[in-house]
């Protein structure tokens, strides 16, 4: 049995989305606004651990937002975020931060900065590590996710794909319960897309907790336990991957998702 076989195997075995008593993140009725505009309308959704969440939907349908509202980079307006039971409202900002990695579009590596020192940066600033010990984690990450000869380049000497990888390290080390993925390959060229999936991949099977926000629709089916479509600020429909791909209940799914996989296979003819 392959790793990924025993990933999917493992997957099967565990009981639906969100049914475990204690879900490690938990959204209630999630609310937000600018100005006049509902972004949030009321999301209810549940991530147990080692679950992989994959949301897609049009732009402007909220998806993003909802991400920045699990960490509160955006501070939502009504309903509630719970990680591990608590209200992320109750939460030291630090000890959140740590929780919840996340992993952004832009990447927003410090220029002036090397890959070793984006990742020890956090480490030290808010883990209090002394620099020893923040470079050798640091290094074990970069490592990971197959970065460790150019741990001494600056973002300016690595490609897109390279420095996407340093932010999910930075993430990583950190040592969170949870990360979440901004549509961590939109900006990207499509021959860099791949190594990036891979690593994201690698996490899923080793039982990393993942909301991700993606139109990647092979990651989707690959790795991910649940798929969720979200239009207009609303989950439209929510469950298994391949019921989703094969089956959808809700025409607008069903749409979507044939009009997706069409623009994902004329990138790559």
């Amino acid at each position: 049995m392959t790793d990924r076989d025993a990933g999917t195997a493992e997957a099967s075995a565990r009981p639906g989305p969100g049914t475990d008593p204690d879900p490690l993140l938990r959204i209630e009725g999630l609310r937000k606004s600018y100005g006049d505009e509902e972004v949030l309308r009321g999301v209810d959704m549940a991530l147990d651990r080692q679950d992989v969440e994959v949301i897609i939907g049009p732009s402007g349908s909220g998806k993003s937002t909802l991400l920045r509202c699990v960490n509160r980079l955006t501070e939502f307006r009504g309903g509630d975020v719970f990680l591990d039971g608590e209200s992320v409202l109750a939460m030291d900002e630090n000890d959140l931060r740590r929780r919840v990695g996340m992993v952004f579009q832009d990447i927003n590596l410090f220029a002036h900065l090397t890959a070793r020192e984006n990742v020890t940066l956090g480490l030290r600033r808010v883990l209090g590590m002394d620099r020893e010990a923040a470079d050798d984690r640091a290094m074990a990450h970069l490592k990971r996710v197959g970065l460790a000869p150019q741990s001494e380049s600056y973002p300016a000497e690595l490609s897109g794909g390279q420095k996407q990888r340093v932010g999910i390290a930075r993430a990583l080390a950190m040592d969170p319960d949870l990360l979440l993925f901004d549509e961590p390959t939109s900006a990207l060229d499509p021959e860099l897309v791949g190594e990036v999936l891979g690593v994201m991949s690698d996490l899923a099977d080793g039982g990393m907790t993942m909301l991700v926000v993606t139109h990647e629709m092979g990651f989707a089916r690959r790795a991910a336990t649940t798929l969720t479509f979200l239009d207009e600020g609303r989950i439209v429909e929510r469950g298994p991957p391949d019921r989703l791909f094969e089956a959808p209940e809700r025409d607008r799914t069903a749409e979507f998702l044939r009009r997706l996989t069409d623009l994902s296979e004329d990138r790559d003819r």
